[in-house]
């Protein structure tokens, strides 16, 4: 995977923060403890220390590449035709690795944040692909697109965000909405693809598989990890 020239910011900026102080804060417990002389303590704060550093360092390795890296092999299927569909695009870090395998389709990128479309606007002119880029404000759960009109549907942990689960079923079926009939879904989630897969299945999706999307993918640990969901719409 070629250098991002993009700016994508950081994937849950909050708990990696949080995982950043409390190695800060193991550490100095282990200090004191050994200033001390407490050297039960000081073992057990370092050893916590230790693992707290790690998680973080995982999460920060997860977000600046280890994720990119999963979503550019996912995306090197592509035919560079397809019309594709990025739920939940954000700035666009997976909408712009799909644009640049797309020299002869296009992307689309939505998000319900309006402040999003500038940074993934500016994005995908620094990596070079704004003229297959379009990007649109609006609701995963009522998508403004006629039926089949994508080849393509991804997200990347953008349908976990939504509160109910009513809605992100709603949402897996607005995405196979939109999608043609044998038409591809990629889904990275945390959390919920078993609900996806037996949502899709309700729908009539025989094609599904749910896999775990590896090292690369974990927001500190394994017990972090992410899945990917696949599946294709059902061919008349």
């Amino acid at each position: 995977m070629g250098k991002r020239h993009g700016s994508y910011g950081f994937d849950a900026p909050w708990a990696l923060a949080g995982l950043l102080l409390g190695a800060v804060t193991l550490a100095a417990l282990t200090a004191v403890s050994f200033t001390f002389d407490v050297p039960e303590a000081g073992v057990a704060f370092l050893l916590g220390g230790t693992y707290t550093l790690a998680s973080a360092g995982s999460h920060l390795y997860t977000t600046r590449r280890g994720k990119r890296a999963v979503w550019a092999a996912e995306l090197d299927r592509l035919e560079g035709g397809e019309r594709l569909l990025d739920l939940g695009c954000g700035r666009g870090a997976v909408l712009t690795l799909a644009a640049e395998r797309l020299p002869e389709g296009h992307a689309t990128g939505l998000d319900q944040h309006a402040r999003e479309a500038p940074r993934a606007s500016a994005n995908a002119e620094r990596e070079g692909v704004a003229d297959r880029v379009s990007l649109v404000v609006g609701d995963l759960r009522d998508l403004p697109f006629e039926n089949d009109a994508f080849d393509v549907v991804v997200s990347d942990q953008a349908i976990h965000a939504i509160a109910r689960r009513q809605g992100r079923e709603q949402a897996v079926r607005e995405a196979l909405r939109v999608l043609r009939p044998g038409g591809l879904i990629l889904i990275a989630d945390p959390h919920h693809t078993r609900a996806y897969e037996d949502t899709l299945r309700s729908l009539g999706v025989v094609d599904v598989r749910r896999r775990d999307a590896g090292w690369r993918f974990w927001y500190g640990g394994p017990w972090s990890r992410t899945e990917i969901l696949e599946a294709r719409s059902p061919v008349a």
